[in-house]
């Protein structure tokens, strides 16, 4: 009977190891593909082929446990990743915080954070913290639009830290605040801290650059080009912490936090935000699931038309979907929804996972 229970116990160990190893699995120089090999994947993807190909999609792609699971696309061409940006800077951020080169409780007068025309003295009380939660109550007009600026209460009414207004002035000037401390761009940052060690394959350091008016303000949008595959990298380092193949480049307590929740959607101005449903962090947006949901805990970087990077910790999946824009920025290009996005993930998250 022991020997019996022995054997069995050591099955189930090594059940549980070889599920750890499915689990830890990081890409090369190339993606490891069982998209070929998945057959319930195969015969469930057909809903899923039918439903992206009437959107405005350009490049899809499921990860599952490291490897390819879905792809649609030129998944290897960059494009202008917009919002999704943001979330890229919030990762920046964590090494710094770390180490004590940054305090987000620092106001943006110790920080000497100002900007044309000026900022109010009340504006200048807001912190560095809630630059990244969209919660700085600072109603400056922003370098570039894309954001909720036009329905912004009277500069000066509200308390910093108290009051969610998606307002790009925030994220702006968080990345000029992230490169006063560092002495270094945010693209030489994202080079040497992240896209090094994940062995981006279509990023390019020189195709990088800022731009945005600059008489509106002194904070140009930092914005990125990068390939859906790129993008699909980065989801992994966020799904595994800030850890890459057993080396720590994100802390992970910095990713759990900035991950979670921290101003739910009925918290949000203005109502028409609120509707979204989608809650959110330190410059992440956050899923509202209902408890048992496959996307509970799940969160997104999301970017203007159709960019997104979504990260679901319970099924070990990253889903990264781009709608290339010009690079021009033009904007009456059709656009790819959330919610035709989030029913992409639960059609692939029904069929594939």
């Amino acid at each position: 009977m022991f020997a019996y229970r022995f054997k069995l116990l050591a099955i189930l160990l090594m059940g549980l190891a070889l599920a750890a190893n499915a689990t830890s699995v990081f890409p090369g120089k190339e993606w490891e593909d069982t998209a070929s090999t998945m057959a319930q994947c195969k015969q469930g993807q057909a809903e899923l082929d039918n439903y992206v190909q009437k959107q405005a999609t350009t490049a899809l792609l499921a990860i599952k446990d490291g490897r390819i699971l879905y792809r649609r696309g030129p998944v290897e061409v960059p494009g202008i990743i917009e919002s999704q940006r943001k979330s890229i800077l919030s990762m920046l951020y964590g090494k710094y915080v770390t180490n004590g080169a940054i305090n987000l409780d620092q106001t943006l007068e110790a920080a000497n954070i100002d900007d044309v025309g000026g900022l109010l003295p009340t504006e200048k009380q807001a912190r560095l913290r809630d630059l990244l939660t969209a919660r700085s109550g600072v109603f400056h007009v922003a370098a570039n639009s894309g954001d909720d600026l036009a329905n912004a209460p009277a500069r000066g009414t509200q308390t910093p830290g108290s009051y969610f207004l998606y307002n790009n002035w925030d994220f702006n000037a968080a990345g000029t605040a992230l490169e006063n401390a560092t002495h270094k761009s945010v693209y030489q940052l994202f080079d040497e801290d992240i896209a090094q060690s994940l062995q981006l394959q279509d990023y390019k350091l020189s195709a990088q650059k800022k731009f945005g008016d600059s008489s509106k303000s002194n904070h140009l949008p930092y914005h990125f080009l990068l390939s859906t595959r790129d993008m699909a990298r980065i989801g992994l380092l966020a799904l595994h912490e800030g850890n890459w193949n057993g080396r720590q480049l994100i802390p992970a307590d910095w990713m759990r936090l900035t991950t979670s929740l921290y101003t739910p959607s009925s918290d949000m101005h203005p109502a028409s935000t609120a509707a979204r449903h989608v809650a959110y962090g330190y410059m992440w947006w956050v899923l509202e699931e209902p408890a048992g949901s496959s996307l509970q805990g799940a969160y997104m970087a999301w970017g203007l038309h159709g960019q997104y990077l979504l990260v679901i910790p319970r099924l070990d999946m990253v889903i990264a979907h781009q709608r290339r824009v010009p690079v021009d920025g033009k904007w009456d290009v059709p656009k790819v929804s959330k919610n035709a996005f989030i029913y992409m993930a639960k059609l692939l998250v029904q069929n594939c996972s």
